[in-house]
């Protein structure tokens, strides 16, 4: 494997499983050190752990986005060990319904706007004075973001707001700061373990795409360390849809 980021540091929200965990695995595979986090310290013990066992070089820390001091903290202790950061992946997301959008409570709505939108902002506030000249930022969103669907509308809707941001922060972030954001496809994870229970849905979802099959998490994480590195060093605000070919735009 090439080692395209020797030498970057690497935070990844909520990287303990599924894309996030393989984005900051591929990270440390080509030579990165990488930060990853998760709300549970159990889940954070094991993913570090077998991180390590490939030779990886890991350190991992309680954050739940949403939590202003541990966000704090994540920042603080990635500096202090390593001085400087190159990359942020703020992947961390939630989707506590299935309502029509008329039908969302507001607390629901205020969950979806804060961990799904504002946590990336604040993060990103939080690192941004350590963040080292060509350094990358990378969003994950969800092709949900172009067409949202009905028993996941809010959701795609918050989705739809990081493409905008992308395009915002990049230019605010230019020249030093590239930001740029990934949208993928249907990935089975727990966080879509509804692909993996329910066939009649995950065929139906196999058949829209061009290539007749989900995503994987090793599909994100390569296109995730692309951006990362300097192989992506001419491109910013932009989305990369990963979805086989689910339609998405023109």
């Amino acid at each position: 494997m090439a080692r395209r980021l020797q030498g970057k540091v690497a935070i990844v929200t909520a990287s303990t499983q599924g894309i996030g965990f393989a984005i900051a695995q591929r990270f440390g595979l080509e030579g990165a050190a990488v930060v990853v986090s998760s709300r549970k310290q159990k889940n954070v013990d094991e993913a570090v752990e077998k991180l390590k066992n490939q030779g990886i070089e890991v350190m991992g820390i309680v954050c739940h986005v949403s939590n202003p001091q541990q966000r704090k903290e994540l920042i603080d202790k990635t500096v202090k060990k390593y001085g400087h950061i190159d990359v942020v992946v703020s992947n961390a997301a939630a989707n506590p319904t299935v309502d029509n959008i008329l039908d969302t409570k507001e607390e629901t709505l205020d969950k979806l706007w804060e961990i799904n939108v504002k946590a990336s902002i604040l993060l990103l506030q939080a690192a941004a004075p350590y963040l080292s000249k060509g350094s990358s930022v990378i969003l994950i969103s969800s092709i949900g973001g172009y067409h949202p669907r009905a028993t996941m509308a809010m959701y795609g809707v918050t989705k739809t707001a990081l493409f905008g941001l992308t395009k915002a922060l990049a230019s605010e972030m230019s020249p030093d700061t590239r930001v740029n954001c990934i949208a993928p496809g249907f990935v089975p994870t727990h966080f879509a373990d509804f692909l993996v229970k329910n066939e009649t849905i995950r065929k139906l979802i196999e058949d829209q795409t061009l290539l007749k099959r989900l995503g994987t998490a090793g599909d994100m994480a390569a296109t995730a360390a692309f951006l990362a590195s300097e192989d992506a060093s001419y491109i910013t605000g932009e989305t990369i849809v990963v979805a086989g070919g689910m339609p998405s735009r023109l």
